[in-house]
């Protein structure tokens, strides 16, 4: 008797401990998980390269350029494009065109090109910043 009792507890341990290993490894899994979210959205948010950092910068470049400045007045506001479901419906006086790009060296955001395009007559195209 005490040798099957003791078979039994022995089996039921090792039960145990797989369903303890497995809901350990999904904890793991969901841990691992969350901290990839984690680390891609502040990157996404404070990495000098992210499209919300390179909005930014093209516009403070735009926004002080005097020619900008003498067609559109001051204070100038910049909206990124909305779908047809956006909720600003501001009218468009003006487009701004960017490429950029990280200076492997510097590891600074290095502008090629940024151009305003005036929507009002007479239009033109204003050039911020050309390095092609």
């Amino acid at each position: 008797k005490h040798v099957l009792i003791y078979t039994f507890l022995a089996l039921s341990t090792v039960k145990e401990a797989g369903k303890d290993l497995t809901y350990l490894i999904v904890v793991l899994i969901g841990l691992g998980v969350t901290g990839g979210l984690l680390y891609v959205v502040l990157q996404e948010l404070f990495s000098s390269s992210s499209p919300n950092e390179v909005y930014s910068k093209a516009f403070n470049e735009a926004r002080l350029h005097p020619e900008v400045i003498g067609v559109f007045g001051e204070p100038i506001k910049c909206f990124g494009e909305t779908s047809r479901r956006g909720r600003r419906q501001q009218v468009s006086h003006g487009t701004m065109h960017t490429e950029s790009k990280e200076n492997p060296e510097t590891g600074k955001l290095e502008f090629r090109y940024i151009l305003v395009e005036v929507d009002t007559y007479p239009r033109r195209t204003i050039v911020i910043v050309d390095n092609r």
